[in-house]
């Protein structure tokens, strides 16, 4: 019962962290497309975010596997609500060269509270579920990942309606607000214990990890690079520019999305328990779904390049690729768990997530870069691209 508790507070935690995680990005995505910055300006408004994520991942493993994941996750929720604070004192009449800086730095305080919170969350699962229970892992590692998601899809929305309603600043203060009473509700509730182990690893240590490990971790950059290359300011702003739809518009259809896609990931192994004759995902499985995801990026890149009902393609193929996608992130998150050594889980799975973060910034600075230069077609390409390259990776894992 206690631990069935503790995921319960750390489920909590990670949702409340995410819905507030997705309404920032909406907000500052919307807010300064609004104001006329170029897509390429936009990316480079959440490079730090990435950049710091990546850091983040590394040295948070290694901080946990001493401290503890219960220090790292407090530490990342008291993190969040000073970056929302410090960002509604952002004032109109800065110019870009104020601004651009100013809002860089404070989206790097944002991702490494992201990334503390989400690799304490994740790697705190391991640790609530006995090791000889895989399946029981796949179902718990599934439904955090799938739910975290929804929720981060409903930030979507929320960011969309707080600027359209409430104005920048006002959206901002709410958010912290929600921060603040869940970190208060974690350090109150949650045990000292979680994730803490006798052996203390050496920094020089955090990159000896297994060879399945390096492959799944390689195969994650350009599998999130893939997506982020249409997904972070390709795809909101073509939607706002080309179909001319509000905010409210825009972030409810990346709402819907992501909602989505948390759903399929949450009721990932009852889908693929078809596949896996009920136990849980091996390699095979991985490579078996990236190889999907190539072949259906593909065709959505050739019907829109074709200019084959380009508004239902781009549309219907994202949302079959988002079912597909979800499939597959959801076999990483538990294969990374999976090949985490026990007593170097933290630090394992903050190397992986390292890799995550690196993929999200090549990503996303390809998002404005082929977006201002190519177009939506551009950005689609790239995807197809960089899907091939981590289906390259994911079947030596076979």
């Amino acid at each position: 019962m206690n631990k069935l508790r503790s995921y319960g507070i750390v489920t909590g935690s990670y949702w409340a962290f995410m819905l507030t995680d997705g309404a920032l990005r909406m907000l500052v995505l919307l807010y300064f497309n609004k104001h006329g910055y170029s897509p390429l300006t936009l990316a480079f408004l959440f490079l730090f975010y990435e950049f710091f994520g990546m850091v983040t991942n590394l040295l948070g493993g290694w901080l946990a596997q001493g401290k503890g994941l219960k220090f790292t996750l407090i530490m990342g929720l008291s993190i969040q609500p000073i970056a929302l604070i410090a960002l509604s004192f952002m004032n109109d009449s800065w110019g870009p060269s104020l601004t651009i800086p100013f809002v860089m730095i404070i989206q790097a305080v944002s991702g490494i509270s992201k990334d503390l919170t989400k690799m304490s969350s994740k790697t705190a699962v391991k640790f609530l579920v006995p090791e000889d229970k895989s399946s029981s892992l796949f179902k718990w590692v599934s439904l955090l990942t799938g739910s975290k998601n929804t929720i981060k899809g409903l930030g979507f929305f929320v960011g969309g309606f707080l600027l359209q309603a409430l104005g920048f600043r006002f959206g901002l203060w709410i958010l912290a607000g929600i921060i603040v009473f869940v970190l208060i509700l974690s350090l109150t509730s949650l045990p000292e214990s979680i994730g803490e182990t006798k052996s203390k690893i050496k920094f020089k240590k955090l990159f000896d990890i297994s060879r399945p490990l390096k492959l799944l971790s390689g195969a994650r950059v350009f599998l999130f690079a893939a997506r982020d290359i249409w997904f972070v300011v390709a795809l909101p702003v073509y939607f706002s520019s080309i179909f001319s739809w509000s905010h409210s518009q825009v972030g409810g259809f990346m709402a819907l999305w992501v909602i989505g896609y948390g759903v399929i990931q949450a009721f990932a192994p009852v889908i693929l328990k078809f596949w896996t004759r009920g136990e849980a995902p091996a390699g095979l499985a991985a490579s078996n779904v990236s190889g999907l995801l190539v072949l259906t990026m593909t065709a959505i890149a050739l019907l829109f390049g074709l200019n084959i009902q380009p508004a239902w393609s781009i549309t219907i193929g994202l949302v079959i690729f988002g079912i597909i996608f979800a499939l597959n992130s959801s076999v990483h998150s538990f294969l990374v768990l999976d090949y985490a050594q026990g007593n170097k889980a933290a630090s394992n799975v903050g190397f992986y997530y390292m890799a995550n973060a690196t993929g999200r910034l090549i990503g996303t600075l390809m998002s404005g870069l082929l977006f201002q230069f190519g177009g939506i077609l551009w950005a689609l390409t790239g995807s197809a691209i960089f899907l091939i390259i981590s289906f390259i990776i994911t079947r030596r894992l076979r």
